[in-house]
């Protein structure tokens, strides 16, 4: 149990979810004046379930509350009632009502609900485990034949679709919260709330963070903080600026640099005409999101990230983007086989093939997206044993369905690889410069692919030092603008069927 003066988190400490703040605080004004809501016959809600993915201030919200509230606050963790003895989980059910009782008015947080709130009679377990004993006897806590005043149960999830509905009805939790992933207004108060605890440069814009950073949590942002202020400290700075946002965000996106893995120039050759394939593709189809860095310095597993920026926060897709999506995918592997040839292309696209593939075949069976199998879901339910699913798995199609199936898959896979095979024939020269380009600079920014796609001059990247000793530009400056394809290149000589460490 925490008591009132230990609880020193408050609404201001919680940002990015302003409805979600609204929808608790009749709790707080409850908890301070419950005579206010007794006069008029007014019952405030018993329990409070907030849902929403993992890092967005589900228990940071709950905590704010008992904060505000200034109540004692009873936490404890969905699997900490489930223990090895057989009625140890219903006795402390039992025991952590018995003491919020006394200290009423207060809050019982149970976090990660799901772990002891699944669906009965569900799974391999049978209908008498100890884990429904457990979730019987809060049912009966929480609104059975003995009241509770006073006491508000607010609990977390992330897997609201598993939890049994006994648990879920008015009585019980009336109210469900719905604690999303925040819009970029949400990131940019969260980023204002994580940097008062950070010595900031004046170049510091949270905005400009919050549109570079769409599909973050809350946990994410703090995270990219704190990188960034190491990423300082590692260089001796006295405050935060602008670069080491940049180089915190690229680490938590990408995955962290490998300068140390050592790379022939074939590999590298071979990395850069990969990536550029990618990018190059992603700027010319359309609906595409647009290409914000491409680098062959080796991140995480990949040997080479071509990264691309959504310009706003992603609500739903078009048919038209999921296509351009799936030519992009196959741009890097086309890069090798054009200029390689087949028989030369490396393993470095099996993880774009994989993605390619599972989207291709949600446009078709999930998404309606084909014109021969129409607007139906062909898709097998899909469930874990043990989340309150059916252990059989149920088949709603004949083979002959799945034989088109795969056709439609098949069909929309190659037609889209055909359009990117063709856009990077007809963009030869680009595809060339770019390789150049990355070949001496290692990563290049939006601004320097803005100018191969334009045939200009590549302006050197920002902070960009000339190196004394000759560069691997096959002009030793700075890369010539794409030039017309009359006589195709032959590619260095070199093997580039190396092991791959990872994607490209």
């Amino acid at each position: 149990m925490l008591t009132e003066d230990q609880i020193k988190t408050t609404f201001a400490d919680v940002a990015g979810c302003d409805e979600a703040k609204e929808e608790v605080g009749e709790l707080v004004e409850y908890l301070r004046e419950p005579s206010r809501f007794q006069k008029l016959g007014g019952k405030i809600p018993k329990g409070v379930l907030m849902v929403g993915p993992p890092g967005t201030g589900k228990t940071l919200l709950a905590k704010a509350i008992a904060g505000e509230a200034k109540v004692p606050f009873f936490t404890i963790s969905g699997s900490d009632f489930v223990e090895m003895f057989v009625g140890v989980g219903a006795s402390r059910v039992r025991d952590m009502f018995e003491q919020a009782k006394k200290a009423a008015p207060c809050i019982i947080f149970i976090d990660e609900i799901d772990a002891v709130g699944r669906q009965r009679g569900a799974g391999l377990g049978g209908g008498h485990d100890e884990r429904e004993q457990t979730l019987n006897q809060m049912l009966v806590e929480m609104d059975g034949f003995e009241g509770n005043e006073g006491i508000i149960v607010i609990a977390a999830t992330n897997r609201p679709d598993v939890l049994d509905p006994a648990l879920l009805r008015p009585g019980r939790f009336d109210r469900q919260v719905v604690v999303g992933l925040p819009d970029v207004r949400g990131r940019e108060q969260i980023l204002k709330v994580h940097m008062r605890r950070v010595p900031l440069a004046p170049d510091i814009d949270a905005a400009i963070i919050a549109r570079g950073t769409p599909g973050f949590s809350g946990a994410d942002l703090a995270n990219l903080v704190n990188e960034a202020a190491l990423f300082a400290a590692r260089g001796n700075k006295r405050v935060v600026s602008m670069v080491e946002f940049e180089k915190a965000k690229d680490k938590i996106m990408m995955g962290a640099e490998r300068r140390s893995m050592v790379m022939t120039e074939a590999q590298k050759e071979s990395t850069a005409y990969h990536e550029a394939g990618h990018a190059i593709i992603g700027r010319l189809v359309p609906e595409h999101d647009p290409v914000h860095k491409v680098t062959i310095i080796p991140r995480g597993r990949a040997l080479g990230v071509t990264f691309f920026l959504p310009e706003g926060d992603a609500i739903s897709a078009s048919r038209q983007k999921l296509e351009s999506q799936i030519s992009t995918l196959y741009g890097g592997r086309l890069a090798e086989e054009i200029i390689y040839g087949p028989e030369h292309v490396s393993t470095g696209a099996s993880n774009d093939i994989k993605v390619a593939t599972n989207l291709a075949r949600n446009m078709v069976t999930q998404w309606g997206f084909s014109d021969k199998l129409g607007p139906l879901l062909y898709a097998e339910e899909e469930g874990e044993v043990f989340l309150g699913r059916s252990v059989a798995k149920a088949k709603h199609m004949s083979d002959e369905t799945a034989r088109i199936i795969d056709q439609e898959v098949k069909s929309l896979i190659e037609r889209n690889y055909g359009r990117a095979r063709q856009l990077l024939n007809d963009n030869m020269d680009i595809l060339h410069a770019m390789k150049d380009a990355l070949m001496k600079y290692e990563t290049i920014d939006a601004p320097q692919i803005d100018d191969l796609m334009a045939r200009r001059e590549v302006r050197p990247p920002a902070g960009w030092e000339e190196p004394g000793s000759s560069n691997n530009s096959d002009n030793n400056g700075t890369p010539r603008a794409p030039r017309p394809v009359d006589e195709p290149r032959t590619p260095n000589p070199g093997n580039t069927m190396s092991e791959q460490l990872g994607d490209k």
